[in-house]
């Protein structure tokens, strides 16, 4: 019983890390891919790796594969990767932070008093 369970987890946890290698591989793949047509081949191209290893059994070949596949994802990583510009680190990120308390910004768009 306990064999039993210590292999169901050990293969849970080498379904999340294949989980999590392939979801980073494939947002990296954005990174590298200039446009969506090359995009979609480069995400196919990474999704036959995956799927021709899914026949895979023992527990050691899989850490094996898994440790190689994250020693080639940081390998080939990108320098310098596609931040949304209003996410944290993007260009635009607290470009216009809020004012200090105290502050009042009144809107007026053009009505201001001009007497």
């Amino acid at each position: 019983m306990s064999a039993t369970a210590s292999y169901l987890a050990r293969r849970a946890a080498q379904k999340e890390r294949v989980r999590i290698l392939y979801r980073r591989a494939l947002k990296d793949t954005l990174n590298w891919a200039v446009h969506r047509h090359l995009f979609y081949q480069d995400a196919s191209d990474l999704r036959e790796k995956f799927d021709a290893n899914k026949h895979v059994e023992d527990l050691d070949t899989i850490d094996r594969m898994i440790a190689d596949g994250e020693a080639r994802y940081d390998k080939w990583r990108h320098p310098d990767p596609y931040i949304v510009p209003w996410a944290p680190g993007g260009s635009k990120f607290t470009r216009n932070p809020t004012p200090p308390a105290g502050i009042e910004i009144i809107y007026d768009y053009g009505r201001e008093d001009n007497s």
